[in-house]
């Protein structure tokens, strides 16, 4: 049985779905629109921000409010970014396109990437061409899915398993989701591609996975974090 779960949070849509493979999933759409997306990484005084309720808290001590908040890619145990980091125009870290252990370096991975015209999640060997007027970016792995088609690493029959969360673009909108329980990559890349009907789709993280919704009730705190996503009012 499909259970859909409808809750309006501001200008978000967010609805928890149960897909096959039976995971259970909740997503946050961002418009862009009308909302104020953006990364962040350190404060003011260049400490890393590490919890998405210490960066409501930084936020709130400048007359702000964090409306939405999830990790934003892979990190380094000193929260330093794993590959491209891009905050307010500037190259913070710059693109990673080595090879290595782990699920960054499981090819193709990828960036989503921030313009004044909207937002993308592309091929992390394709961003050094569309780099200029980029505001933000992050980039993390794998891509999730790449034109319409599932990893090609990934196996239906996988016993891995792990809490996850990732992002795709819809027109105007940005899509977060993050599983309330742990899934494998095929189901979660199958989620964005059947369920959400996306195209492109990157992995964000896996157990560390992390969201804030005060009005859905969300303030998860599992593990200090790198780069964050938060829109800002």
């Amino acid at each position: 049985m499909k259970r859909v779960l409808l809750a309006l949070v501001l200008a978000f849509a967010s609805h928890a779905a149960r897909a096959e493979g039976e995971g259970l999933f909740t997503v946050v759409r961002v418009d862009l629109a009308t909302q104020q997306l953006r990364l962040f990484w350190h404060d003011d005084k260049g400490r890393p921000l590490r919890r998405l309720d210490k960066l409501s808290a930084w936020l709130k001590s400048q007359g702000k409010t964090l409306a939405f908040g999830m990790n934003a890619g892979m990190y380094h145990a000193d929260a330093s970014p794993v590959g491209l980091l891009v905050i307010d125009g500037r190259e913070i870290a710059p693109l990673n396109l080595s090879s290595g252990e782990g699920n960054f370096f499981l090819k193709p991975n990828g960036v989503f990437l921030l313009t004044a015209q909207g937002a993308r999640v592309v091929d992390a060997v394709d961003y050094p061409a569309l780099r200029e007027g980029v505001l933000f970016a992050t980039q993390s792995g794998p891509l999730l899915l790449k034109d319409g088609q599932i990893h090609p690493a990934f196996s239906a029959n996988s016993a891995s398993r792990y809490i996850r969360n990732g992002v795709c673009v819809l027109g105007s909108q940005s899509l977060f989701v993050i599983t309330e329980r742990p899934v494998t990559l095929h189901e979660f890349a199958s989620f964005f591609r059947d369920d959400l009907q996306c195209k492109d789709a990157l992995y964000l993280d896996g157990a560390v996975s992390s969201l804030y919704v005060p009005r859905l009730g969300r303030n998860d705190h599992w593990s200090e974090l790198g780069p964050l996503f938060g829109v800002v009012e």
